[in-house]
């Protein structure tokens, strides 16, 4: 099958049996200072998973884009990737290991047609403090009708056992992982995976790094490949280290399209699957080259980072230093060092044309490619031009240095004259066994650059931006903001984008010119007289054509579900009200909290679209 097909049925499956298919998360998400990317299709659901209720019911399902920036250096493998489809079904305290288990096996078998002889699934084992998930192990059991007793994982594979036990490592989640790093308070659960093996015949393992190791169900060899989990939150960890039972249970399942549709193709690569190929080919074409030998890791990392890259400019992520566009820009010059590593000399036209595979293979699922083709290819094409000149003085300023001259001084220069990631050079660098650290590294970066941790810097700390009150203060602000600029400019204005972090708001919105000072004045002024009325700030569940009737404002680029979540600022929400927004939030509970706002600069973005920063005083 392919993986439009897969994705479709599994949708399809799980609406029969009374799932509602929810909208996908934009990949970065709005408003949120506290996470670069959505990574998982539970992200948006925390606060229903957590007990507060859903609009759209109790049984939910969906296909959600994600982006883990941790797995960067990961590609190049036959089962990494960047940027991926996570098919994901829950439960808000309604079915639980009963229905999951059984119905994600029977998708597996009856609806994409997988080998039931394939398939191996691991429990978790059990600890001092929590029991073995004998529930898990009994259905599993069922399921393959087997009285073969379980194994542990760590003991090897055994092709008559199809039940394998393992620690918490790597059977249990929770927010703070593993059990003993729970708070009380904290909740969390055991989690049964399924692995789709492609057999002994494929000698993986023998001609892996890993041949002198037992193989088992979780050896990184790449002969079983795991294609989904289900995550049972059911207990409650207490102040004495014991853990309750939760009166609610949830399921959180997870799997992603990438290795569920190789399992159904039976390629042991996802670069070799129907997700990947397209891309593939453009590179061989454009290079000559075959997909094989040395050249198959590097096409690897084109394919996956092009993708991944074309994916985030469409929703509105260009390359730059900062926040989420930095990744994109590392992306974007790691496959030009790639493209040199496969001796292909027209990086640019390469990356364009697999661009362009990209836009069509995702055309009318997560964006309309005729709206966005021009923007990506010309972000692609800048990008990978310039750094293709700025790489070549920059190795050129590597061979020239003895290996003792290298330090963090020299990596920082190669950032700051050439625009060398620090990653991207100490990739650089291994090759020549010279090591640099990070932490070395920022404090060079901060010896030059007195900036807040939530801009460029703070992406060598992790990959999360800076928390705290002010960010939400400076949420509901923007709301206040896009009033007041309706207001005193007119009714045309909408918001294009807008980004929050602990010291200032940015809000890009349509507008033909720059805003005069006289304007700028009025829009700080009515927005500070409304925080000086201290106005209540509303929450309320509205169905949204309902909300948008009302007045409500929507930002166009979101996708919101029938029943949504409404901000309004006003005295009375129903009629007396200045603001009303369809909003997730967080924010306060009355304007007098926020502060004093003061809009510290404005400019030009792109054709019609001004971009104004404004802070607390």
């Amino acid at each position: 099958m392919t993986a439009d097909e897969i994705r479709s049925s599994y949708i399809e499956f799980f609406i029969t049996q009374g799932h509602k298919e929810i909208p996908p998360a934009p990949i970065v998400p709005p408003d949120d200072p506290t996470t670069l990317f959505t990574s998982s299709g539970m992200q948006q659901l925390v606060p229903f998973l957590k007990g507060q209720e859903h609009p759209m019911g109790i049984r939910l399902v969906n296909s959600q884009p994600c982006f883990r920036a941790e797995d960067i250096e990961e590609i190049g493998d036959n089962r990494h990737t960047t940027f991926f489809e996570m098919l994901g079904n829950w439960s808000l305290g309604d079915y639980f290991k009963n229905e999951q288990l059984p119905w994600f096996f029977e998708f597996l078998t009856d609806k994409i047609n997988l080998d039931p002889s394939r398939l191996y699934v691991s429990v978790f084992d059990g600890d001092a403090n929590v029991p073995k998930d004998e529930e898990s192990i009994n259905i599993w059991q069922e399921i393959f009708k087997t009285n073969v007793p379980v194994r542990q994982g760590s003991d090897g594979f055994d092709p008559k056992v199809k039940i394998y036990s393992y620690s918490a490592e790597k059977n249990w989640w929770s927010r703070a992982g593993m059990p003993q790093n729970m708070p009380p308070g904290e909740i969390g659960g055991p989690d049964s995976e399924v692995f789709f093996d492609f057999g002994a015949e494929c000698k993986m393992h023998e001609n892996s790094s890993y041949k002198d190791e037992s193989c088992h169900l979780n050896c990184e060899c790449g002969r079983f490949l795991e294609i989904g989990n289900s995550v049972f939150m059911q207990y409650e960890k207490q102040k004495d280290g014991s853990f309750k039972p939760l009166p609610n249970k949830n399921v959180d399942f997870g799997g992603g399209l990438e290795r569920i549709t190789a399992a159904s193709q039976n390629t042991p690569d996802v670069f070799q699957t129907d997700l990947f190929l397209p891309i593939i080919e453009k590179i061989i074409q454009a290079t000559n080259k075959e997909f094989k030998g040395e050249f198959k890791q590097p096409m690897r990392v084109i394919a996956d980072h092009i993708r991944g890259a074309t994916i985030m400019i469409s929703q509105g992520t260009v390359p730059s230093n900062k926040m989420q566009g930095y990744f994109v820009r590392r992306l974007l010059r790691r496959t030009v060092v790639k493209m040199r590593t496969i001796k292909a000399q027209n990086a640019e036209e390469t990356l364009v044309k697999s661009a362009e595979a990209v836009l069509e293979m995702f055309d009318g699922l997560y964006f309309k490619k005729a709206e966005v083709a021009k923007s990506v290819k010309n972000s692609i094409s800048e990008e990978t031009k310039k750094f293709s000149t700025s790489l070549n003085k920059g190795l050129l300023e590597i061979e020239k240095k003895n290996p003792s001259e290298i330090n963090a001084k020299f990596v920082f220069d190669l950032y700051q004259t050439h625009g060398f990631p620090l990653e991207l050079t100490q990739e650089l660098l291994a090759e020549k066994g010279i090591k640099i650290e990070k932490k070395q590294f920022e404090k060079e970066f901060n010896r030059h650059k007195e900036k807040s941790r939530t801009g460029a810097a703070g992406m060598f700390k992790g990959g999360l931006a800076d928390k705290s009150e002010e960010t939400i203060r400076l949420h509901t602000a923007t709301h206040l903001l896009q009033k007041a600029l309706r207001v005193v400019l007119g009714n045309h204005i909408r918001q294009e984008g807008s980004h929050i972090t602990a010291e200032r708001l940015r809000f890009d919105f349509s507008h033909q010119k720059a805003l005069s000072a006289e304007e700028v004045k009025k829009v700080e002024h009515l927005i500070n007289q409304k925080i000086k009325e201290n106005l209540p700030v509303h929450k309320t569940f509205e169905e949204k054509e309902k909300a948008l009737k009302s007045g409500a404002m929507a930002f166009f680029k979101e996708t919101y579900p029938d029943k949504v979540s409404v901000f309004t600022i006003g005295k009375d929400p129903e009629k007396d009200w200045f603001s009303k927004e369809l909003c997730g939030g967080p924010h306060v509970k009355s304007t007098g909290e926020i502060g004093r706002v003061r809009i510290v600069k404005q400019q030009s973005v792109g054709s019609g679209i001004r971009r104004v920063y404004a802070s607390l005083q």
